[in-house]
C-alpha cells in the first residue's frame, strides 16, 4: 500500500472484522482512539456498534489525517475516509476495491476487502483467550451459527495438523520401553515374555 489512507483502511478491515461498506460509512465523530474503538452502523440491523480496532490502524489513520489537515471538511459528522485527489470526495465502495484490485495486481493476489472480514474472523475464533460468542459479537452475526462457520479448518491447516501427528506418532514409537517397576528383575520377564534380557529381542 503507497497511501497511509489504505494502509489505515486495511489495518481496519482486518482487526474489525467489519464489512466494507460499514467501513467506508463512518464519520469522524465515531473515531475513539483513547478506546482503541471506532464506531459504525452494522449493515443488516442499522445498530450502532463500537468495535475494538488495533493499535496500528490508529496509528495509520492519525498520519492520514494529518495529510490531510485542512484539506477536507472537519467535523464529526463528515465522513472519514476520502479521496487522494482533488477535488476531494467522500471514498466509496468501488474505489476502495479499485485500491486493493492495484495491490492484488501486484502481488499477483486475488483478495477481495470481502476477504478480509474472513480472515479477521478466522484469526479471532483460533484465539483460546475469545469466546465464540465475543466472535458472534465483533463480527455482527445474527445467530451463532454463522460464527460457527469459521471453526472449521481450511485444507491446508488439516494436512499439517495429520503431518503433526504422524511425527508425534514416529517419535512415540522410537521411545525406549519403559523400565519394569521396581522389584521385577528382567531375567524374570524376560523368561515370562519371551525377550532377551538385554535387548529386548524375542527369542
Amino acid at each position: 500500500m503507497k497511501y497511509n489512507r489504505d494502509r489505515a483502511l486495511i489495518a481496519f478491515y482486518i482487526s474489525t472484522g467489519a464489512r466494507a461498506s460499514e467501513l467506508l460509512g463512518v464519520p469522524q465523530g465515531l473515531v475513539a482512539p483513547g478506546d482503541q474503538t471506532i464506531g459504525l452502523v452494522r449493515k443488516g440491523s442499522q445498530v450502532l456498534q463500537h468495535l475494538p480496532a488495533s493499535a496500528d490502524a490508529f496509528v495509520w489513520l492519525r498520519l492520514y489525517q494529518q495529510e490531510l489537515r485542512g484539506m477536507v471538511p472537519k467535523h464529526p459528522s463528515e465522513p472519514l475516509w476520502w479521496t487522494l485527489r482533488r477535488p476531494f470526495r467522500p471514498l466509496e465502495h468501488d474505489a476502495a476495491r479499485m485500491v486493493f484490485t492495484r495491490a492484488n495486481q501486484l502481488l499477483g493476489a486475488n483478495w477481495t476487502l470481502h476477504d478480509l472480514r474472513h480472515s479477521a474472523a478466522k484469526r479471532m475464533v483460533r484465539d483460546p483467550n475469545l469466546t465464540l460468542a465475543d466472535v458472534q459479537w465483533v463480527m455482527g452475526h445474527a445467530h451463532i451459527t454463522t460464527t460457527e462457520i469459521y471453526i472449521a479448518p481450511t485444507p491446508d491447516e488439516v494436512v499439517a495438523h495429520v503431518l503433526a501427528h504422524h511425527e508425534r506418532q514416529s517419535a512415540e514409537q522410537a521411545k525406549p520401553p519403559a523400565p519394569p517397576a521396581p522389584g521385577y528383575r528382567p531375567k524374570v520377564l524376560a523368561a515370562l515374555f519371551g525377550t532377551s534380557a538385554a535387548g529386548g529381542e524375542s527369542r
